[in-house]
């Protein structure tokens, strides 16, 4: 096959729908990884693609980002279920991190244990959990985000790369087995990396909308997650590839 052909029919692959990885391409098209990254630069280029950590997704990919309150309004019960199953793991004495953002919110509705350390980088939960004696809460500071009422940027990583925690709790916009999990904003994904850095245990809380779908910035692989808390099921082969790659999926 030509070099010309084979991009073609990458760009159509992509734009069609698929995200790809670089790996899976260079399989399919029985050439190296280092040609179809040239391949996917070219495209990338040309204004065709998108290129993404290890791979590419149309440029149809989803930039677009819902405020704090648009958010909290959407499967209010189902992170509410979650925001409980969340809490149920967090143990007397723990150290942790709560992400910002309307799923990680409802952990603080559930609480039981004691003793606990809490950093985030959330406005609305320093505020929702500021009047419990039992708990010692550490605001990250930084930039707010007027849309998603985080804290971002350079002071908010510094806070948090201070300490090393228990366990982390984790919100994002997309989920994709393909390109992994993603958010809308740079700012917001680099956050999330640095706490994934300092954190023993990983937990991923998502509702089962954030599945499927790719956002503009990558924060992590699946082989960072140790813990998806989630509303229901995934497919069967999805379940079975969580399960290979050591990620345990609560319901």
């Amino acid at each position: 096959m030509f070099a010309e052909e084979r991009k073609l029919k990458i760009a159509e692959m992509i734009n069609r729908g698929d995200s790809v990885k670089v790996s899976h391409l260079a399989k399919e098209f029985n050439v190296s990884e280092s040609t179809i990254r040239r391949d996917l630069n070219e495209l990338e280029k040309f204004g065709l693609i998108l290129r993404t950590h290890g791979g590419a997704v149309s440029k149809e990919i989803n930039k677009l980002e819902a405020t704090f309150v648009e958010k909290q309004d959407k499967y209010a019960e189902e992170k509410e279920r979650i925001g409980k199953l969340a809490a149920d793991q967090i143990e007397d004495g723990d150290t942790l991190i709560l992400d910002s953002g309307t799923t990680t919110w409802y952990i603080s509705k559930f609480i039981k244990a004691k003793d606990i350390t809490i950093i985030t980088n959330s406005i609305a939960l320093s505020n929702e959990l500021s009047t419990r004696n039992d708990i010692e809460i550490i605001n990250t500071g930084g930039i707010i985000r007027s849309n998603t009422k985080a804290q971002v940027g350079s002071i908010t990583e510094r806070t948090i790369r201070q300490f090393r925690v228990d366990k982390v709790f984790l919100g994002a916009n997309g989920v994709s087995l393909e390109s992994g999990i993603t958010t809308p904003t740079l700012q917001e994904a680099t956050v999330k990396q640095t706490m994934i850095d300092v954190a023993d245990k990983v937990y991923l809380l998502v509702d089962e909308s954030k599945f499927d779908q790719v956002y503009f910035s990558w924060i992590c692989d699946f082989k960072d997650i140790d813990y998806i808390i989630t509303n229901k099921e995934r497919p069967v082969e999805e379940m079975k590839y969580y399960e290979k790659i050591d990620i345990n999926v609560l319901i």
